[in-house]
């Protein structure tokens, strides 16, 4: 957790979602099928349950996106999202921090907003849907690798 910030949890851990927010993914998965080239909650993993990094793809040094699913790289630079002022100062790690700790209970003013980017990234699933054959993960693994760290599963795609 950053230094001086304390949160109270008000609903168990991966329960009582607001109804509009249905993630395909929990942390724990996303993080065990490889998201944000292993460079993510290396710094902050006493917060989260030790099993989430059990068999997390975590990069030991710099980011490595061979960690990814897709094994390429999807990601813009966190300074990116904080020109775009995306990133709300309880969550200065952006969307997947909000999410990690939303899943434990954490609801917060922040929420609704977070919860409607996650639902814009729908149309990235609507774009491989279009463009690819069920089931071809060759096909835009760019933007399935995107739609993974938002918690959808192009898998299933």
């Amino acid at each position: 957790m950053q230094r001086g910030y304390r949160y109270v949890r008000t609903e168990p851990a991966g329960r009582n979602f607001d109804p509009e927010f249905k993630p395909e993914l929990s942390p724990r998965e996303m993080l065990e099928l490889g998201v944000f080239a292993g460079k993510y909650l290396t710094d902050c993993r006493k917060e989260f349950p030790a099993a989430w990094f059990a068999h997390a793809k975590l990069a030991s040094g710099r980011r490595d996106p061979k960690l990814n699913f897709f094994k390429i790289d999807a990601s813009k630079p966190l300074s990116y999202w904080r020109k775009k002022g995306w990133i709300h100062p309880d969550d200065p790690r952006g969307w997947f921090q909000w999410y990690c700790r939303y899943w434990m209970g954490r609801r917060m003013e922040d929420d609704a907003r977070q919860i409607k980017r996650w639902k814009a990234i729908r149309r990235h699933i609507a774009q491989i849907e279009k463009a690819c054959d069920k089931g071809d993960l060759f096909c835009r693994p760019r933007q399935r690798q995107a739609v993974l760290h938002w918690a959808y599963d192009s898998r299933r795609i």
